[in-house]
């Protein structure tokens, strides 16, 4: 997949324009996301020196982004035509309706094909103690 993640709010906590602390699991959660190979493009609001920094704050921690705030690592400005609107499967940001999930949430969401609604509803079960139904092999019958 090709994800777009954004920075303050996302992976680190709202500081702009410092640089906040690492919101738990973030770096971990892109680092293997990354070795699965999935291209990760940083999309934020940062731009210039601020935008230099963030990217320099990741690659210090082992997170080297595909692309930064463009479709692809060669794209240039006049190559956009007309929309900056990336083409990616998916964004996140903290600024989702109804915020952002964990990032075990996200990875579940990503590594299994989940919604967040799934996950969350397996997590209520699980809680509660409600049994999984047992799939049955295509050779058995009803």
């Amino acid at each position: 997949m090709t994800i777009a993640v954004d920075f303050d709010g996302t992976i680190v906590e709202h500081r702009y324009p410092e640089i906040g602390a690492e919101i738990p699991f973030a770096i971990d959660t892109l680092k293997l996301l990354i070795k699965e190979h999935h291209r990760l493009i940083l999309w934020s609001v940062r731009e210039g020196a601020l935008l230099d920094e963030a990217v320099e704050w990741c690659r210090q921690r082992g997170v080297e982004f595909y692309a930064v705030n463009k479709d692809y690592p060669e794209e240039k400005l006049t190559d956009r035509g007309y929309s900056r609107k990336l083409k990616v499967e998916m964004f996140i940001d903290d600024r989702n309706v109804g915020g952002i999930p964990d990032w075990g949430a996200i990875y579940r969401m990503i590594k299994e094909g989940k919604s967040y609604a799934e996950i969350l509803r397996e997590e209520i079960e699980d809680s509660l103690g409600v049994p999984k139904p047992v799939k049955k092999k295509w050779w058995q019958i009803g």
